[in-house]
């Protein structure tokens, strides 16, 4: 875990991806907020979002002036999304959307126009609209914010970018696969850091093609450390309870299984991308913390030492796909149809449908499990970003 040197205690804020899944990180926000007083500014000096994480990143630091403003703004929009503010859900544009892909992708006749399974456009508006981008730089310069990092993967060269903004200049970094690049942050940057494979359209920023930041994400904590982190909060989107039976073995299998539908396929994918890698970069995080324990004193906040990072992860109590199953009729009749056939309507493909629910129901029973599971860790959360215990 290399990283610039510090002269202070910084905290940062990793905002994962998943899709809809990232309603529970604003239900985290919203109990962290609770813990503190009406006029709390932004805690976060730095903030690091992938995918839709990049979209919550980004509402928290242009209402850097007040967290709980920031919270109120990013629960008017999660709280009453609907699909068709994401995507096109109307029998028109689905299928629409769908020639376009089959006329590229099967018949190769569109001339390399990029297209995608579904069509984001209502995104782009949506975002246009709410996010005040200037707002960051003002953040900056009054000091409510140090930087803010939004990943994206470029297909060209097949490697991560973080594209960060800073209150200073701070250092662009390379590493294999993964490079840092400072500039000013605006729309398409965003909806890079959103796209989706196959689902939603790449993006073309400064002469290359970019899409989900998630993809091949070897190190989601390092943009973090490289702007000066030595403490992180990071709020995930997965449950990581055991699915084991009560024995702690596999039952028995009574039955051949049935193949896996392409919604299970596409669930597994999409896990693979947005989970796995934040969880193998906390063990890695977590060896390098035992490991700095073991270093001379003098060496471990040097540019050669390893040094410690405080970490706390606030993740889902519940599993999200259930409760995306439970929510699946919410989705529009065109959508629901245009996704039956993957199998991502029934239950066995709910973890493909967890990222695509952008339903209020849905969202809203996320965010309400992010606040409890926020105040339940309380405790740890005042010590963590120095909360005052109330009177």
């Amino acid at each position: 875990m290399e990283a610039r040197p510090y002269k202070e205690d910084c905290l940062a804020l990793i905002l994962s991806g998943g899709g809809a899944r990232a309603a529970y990180q604003v239900g985290v926000m919203a109990g962290i907020a609770e813990l503190t007083p009406q006029a709390t500014p932004n805690l976060f000096p730095i903030i690091c979002g992938t995918s839709a994480g990049a979209i919550n990143a980004l509402a928290l630091a242009t209402h850097a002036g007040n967290l709980h403003s920031a919270v109120d703004s990013m629960l008017e929009v999660w709280s009453g999304f609907r699909s068709h503010h994401v995507m096109r859900t109307d029998w028109p544009g689905l299928m629409a959307q769908a020639w376009r892909w089959s006329r590229t992708n099967l018949l190769g006749g569109s001339g390399g126009r990029t297209t995608a399974l579904l069509d984001n456009r209502p995104l782009r508006d949506l975002l246009e609209k709410r996010m005040r981008f200037g707002c960051i730089e003002e953040a900056l310069q009054a000091g409510q914010l140090r930087a803010i990092s939004v990943s994206a993967f470029d297909y060209k060269a097949s490697q991560s970018v973080y594209f960060y903004q800073g209150r200073d200049r701070i250092t662009p970094w390379q590493r294999h696969r993964r490079i840092g690049v400072q500039t000013r942050l605006g729309l398409d940057h965003l909806m890079a850091s959103t796209a989706i494979p196959l689902l939603f359209p790449p993006v073309l920023l400064n002469r290359s093609w970019f899409g989900d930041g998630a993809v091949r994400q070897q190190s989601p904590l390092s943009p973090a450390l490289h702007l000066g982190a030595n403490k992180v909060l990071v709020i995930g989107v997965t449950h990581h309870g055991s699915q084991l039976p009560a024995g702690g073995q596999p039952g028995p299998v009574l039955n051949t299984p049935a193949p896996p539908s392409l919604a299970q396929l596409g669930g597994h994918m999409l896990h693979s991308v947005f989970i796995d890698n934040l969880e193998t970069d906390l063990e890695q995080l977590e060896r390098m913390n035992r490991l700095a324990a073991y270093q001379p004193f003098a060496m471990r906040s040097g540019v050669k030492g390893v040094r410690h990072v405080d970490v706390l992860v606030i993740s889902p109590s519940e599993p999200v796909d259930l409760i995306a199953a439970r929510h699946r009729a919410a989705l529009p009749a065109g959508l629901r149809l245009f996704l039956r056939g993957s199998g991502a309507t029934r239950t066995s493909g709910s973890d493909l449908l967890s990222y695509l629910l952008f339903e209020a129901e849905y969202c809203n029973e996320l965010i309400a499990l992010g606040r409890r599971d926020a105040l339940a860790r309380a405790d740890d959360l005042r010590r963590f970003l120095d909360i005052p215990a109330p009177a």
